[in-house]
């Protein structure tokens, strides 16, 4: 129901029809018609709903910059692994690639040698490894870039 400015009550109901084959539906204090828009789904990368944010092909003076070198290494093999990160966590991918699956999602993001990956804290994935992998990680308190 809509009350006007002057407290005039005028009753707002549906009505339904159709429109070059379409249904439609409009309110009856509305003025026009249906012209048929339908809404488009727009996805983002999962990389900007999770907020992993991934530079790719780092340079080696970027490498540099950051300290990369003295970076704590881990490595594995074929495998999969469920994941949480309690810390943001920086890793440069040396070798291989990882497909990480967010918790509750069918769809993956690729990473691969060469890109530095940032992880946000309370993330939660699954980690698939399909060949050797080796990566250099740190942990980063919130803040530092």
């Amino acid at each position: 129901m809509y009350t006007g400015m002057a407290g005039m009550i005028m009753p707002s109901t549906y009505s339904s029809f159709s429109f070059k084959g379409r249904d439609c539906r409009k309110l009856s204090t509305d003025i026009g018609r249906c012209h048929g828009i339908r809404a488009m789904r727009i996805e983002k990368p999962l990389e900007e709903l999770y907020n992993v944010r991934v530079e790719r092909k780092v340079s080696p003076e970027r490498l540099v910059e950051l300290g990369v070198s003295r970076w704590s290494v881990w490595k594995t093999g074929k495998c999969k692994l469920p994941w949480d990160w309690q810390v943001d966590q920086l890793v440069f991918i040396e070798e291989g690639e990882v497909r990480v699956v967010p918790e509750g999602s069918e769809k993956f993001m690729s990473f691969v040698a060469g890109d530095l990956v940032r992880y946000p804290k309370w993330f939660e994935a699954d980690l698939w490894f399909n060949a050797p992998y080796r990566e250099r990680y740190c942990f980063r308190a919130y803040g530092d870039d």
